[in-house]
């Protein structure tokens, strides 16, 4: 087996905002693997200032993965602390051994018969941007929304999601929020009180991570359940992944295989949250399709309960077109589309 791997910049439509900052372009890395017959593609895709992998050295460390190809599919378990990369090389095996179609897991969602069903993704900008969005993805038939919140003033964005209550209920809308940590331990309370009086579904993350005493007492006193999600990122250790979930008691685990170890250490988390009686859902991390696509097939298999986050290949000008198609709520493979891989070819 030769492997190589190839990087690439996707452009975003429009520049998407977080507590974090703002998004114009995505740096992503392609894995392929090849037997000299078939081709697998995987796709290693960190987040700046999120990923506990450096982009910086992504590169030198894919060089070295390549270039030990046999070593590493052999111990992907050597990738621990590159979740991105044991990502794209699961992927990347997954996809060769399946003949190189990006067929992973053949489904009733790869066959075109099952829909998967997302939430509506709000990404934070202007009052009138964000108002737009809503009524955009409501308009469509979204019935889960996501609103990124903490970038702009708490009261502006209150009275967004105040005024989706005020047309729906929660029987009729689910209304899901995501801090990225947004939020003082000080304020986060007080916050989450009043995001309580809208039926909130849940709010992902509303502080930052390892704070640990203070995310469990938000946990215990919040009518609003919390889910974890970048306090799950670097945690491999089955034992520190328990004691983790045992001190803050959240009520949901929200899982990215770029982030959280790949799929082996997403279906770790996802064991654990199981035992603990813990919600959760699988998100993509602005992957490309390619890396959208795995995400998709592999969460199909999870015996998910509830909208998982996984609309995000819209976003950019230059994604690979596949077979991948959101139609209402619900993401679909329609097998009678074409992937169009030319942009991954070598220069």
């Amino acid at each position: 087996m030769k492997a190589r791997f190839k990087k690439y910049i996707l452009n975003f439509k429009q520049p998407s905002g977080t507590s974090r900052g703002v998004y114009t372009t995505r740096e992503v890395w392609f894995l392929f693997l090849t037997n000299g017959i078939n081709t697998g593609i995987g796709e290693c895709a960190p987040l700046p200032n999120l990923s506990i992998e450096s982009p910086e050295k992504m590169s030198a460390k894919l060089q070295q993965v390549c270039d030990n190809i046999d070593d590493f599919t052999r111990f992907p378990e050597e990738l621990q602390n590159w979740p991105s990369i044991r990502f794209g090389l699961e992927t990347a095996l997954l996809d060769l051994q399946n003949g190189g179609q990006q067929i992973l897991f053949p489904s009733a969602f790869t066959r075109g018969e099952q829909g998967i069903p997302i939430n509506g993704l709000i990404w934070m900008g202007t009052p009138e941007f964000m108002n737009q969005q809503i009524r955009t993805k409501l308009d469509v038939g979204f019935r889960c929304i996501k609103m990124k919140i903490g970038a702009i003033d708490f009261e502006t964005e209150f009275s967004l999601l105040k005024e989706i209550r005020k047309e729906f209920s929660a029987e009729e809308i689910t209304l899901r929020v995501d801090a990225n940590g947004a939020y003082s331990y000080e304020t986060a309370l007080e916050n989450l009180k009043r995001l309580s009086d809208l039926q909130i579904h849940s709010i992902e993350q509303p502080i930052k991570a390892g704070q640990l005493d203070e995310m469990a007492v938000l946990c215990e006193k919040s009518l609003v359940p919390i889910g974890l999600d970048e306090e799950l990122i670097g945690i491999f250790d089955p034992s520190k992944m328990q004691m983790l979930i045992e001190t803050i008691q959240p009520a949901y685990l929200i899982l990215k295989p770029s982030l959280h170890g790949g799929l082996a250490g997403c279906e770790n988390w996802i064991k654990l949250a199981n035992q603990q009686g813990i919600g959760w859902w699988i998100t993509s991390a602005l992957e490309s399709n390619i890396g959208l696509n795995a995400i998709s097939q592999w969460t199909f298999q999870q015996n998910i309960k509830v909208e998982q986050g996984l609309g995000t290949g819209q976003l950019f000008t230059n994604n690979l077109d596949s077979p991948l198609q959101i139609e209402g709520d619900l993401l679909w493979y329609k097998p009678t589309r074409e992937w169009d891989l030319k942009q991954l070819s070598d220069d």
